[in-house]
């Protein structure tokens, strides 16, 4: 089964539930060993935190501000007063009425809520769990220097080139006949590029390998800086005729500067690794189409 997608997935998860005032809370109100699931029902924790505002009775708590307001989309403008506590307070007793208003008109029991309700639980509790792995199988700074040691021992050179972007593979080896004859490449990417860079002469810059789609950047390794390609090169973007300048050593970034990132990536493989695990141990029939 292919996992690619997981993590992207997760990520959304994280984003919707996975704030630290969730998981402090969760990890306040976990039920005593041995209690059951519907006695942890009847006495499920509620939010915690000062009590901000009540509306009919209903209390709407610090907790509840905190999640709500990192969740929040902040109003476009930069209008301070439009994202102050008082004005995100305002929206969550706006919510709040309309939500009051729902249950007394019995939507809760409307089936398309009800799975809605469910969905948004299981996301929060999922979310919590993945907070509460993420924190406790955090990556070593060992670990982290041992996976750049091996990514940047042989990290390769970078270059800088110019192309000509054409439609057709036709245009292209007209170009490199006009380059033949001793045409200069930039007036001809000015000319003929069908691509964005083709008004600054077929400028790319500086790029590693990595940055371009695999057919361009072994066309470009390929290359002795001032030459070009005899033959056209074909990607999803069309048919490119590309001249290397220049090349030089990658220099990789210092370790501190990409070293949290590179815990992150491990603690993502040990989530992913950690999920299939569950799904492998798992009983699980998919009977949808």
């Amino acid at each position: 089964m292919n996992y690619r997608n997981l993590l992207p997935l997760l990520a959304t998860v994280l984003i919707i539930s996975g704030c630290d005032q969730l998981q402090t809370s969760l990890q306040g109100n976990t039920a005593e060993d041995g209690q059951d699931s519907s006695s942890m029902a009847e006495s499920a924790p509620v939010p915690g935190g000062e009590v901000m505002a009540t509306v009919n009775g209903s209390a709407i708590t610090q907790d509840v501000l905190d999640i709500y307001t990192k969740t929040r989309k902040p109003q476009p403008g930069g209008d301070e007063e439009a994202n102050s506590q008082e004005a995100v307070l305002n929206e969550l007793i706006s919510l709040e009425l309309m939500r009051q208003e729902g249950e007394e008109k019995g939507l809760a029991s409307r089936p398309i809520v009800v799975a809605l309700i469910d969905q948004q639980k299981r996301s929060a509790l999922a979310g919590a769990n993945i907070s509460d792995f993420m924190q406790t199988n955090q990556a070593s700074d060992e670990e982290a220097r041992k996976v750049y040691d091996e990514k940047m021992a042989n990290a390769g050179n970078e270059y800088n080139a110019r192309h000509i972007l054409l439609k057709t593979k036709e245009d292209a080896v007209a170009v490199i006949a006009s380059l033949d004859k001793g045409a200069d490449f930039s007036e001809l990417a000015k000319e003929k590029s069908t691509g964005p860079s083709g008004k600054n002469g077929g400028k790319l810059g500086w790029f590693a390998p990595g940055q371009m789609v695999k057919p361009f950047s072994d066309a470009t390794a390929a290359l002795e800086p001032g030459s070009y390609t005899k033959e056209p090169v074909e990607t999803q973007f069309g048919w490119h005729v590309i001249i290397l300048d220049e090349t030089r050593e990658l220099t990789p970034p210092p370790f501190e500067d990409v070293k949290d990132r590179l815990k992150l990536l491990l603690a993502n493989q040990k989530l992913q690794a950690h999920i299939v695990e569950l799904r492998n141990a798992a009983d699980i029939q998919v009977t949808g189409e």
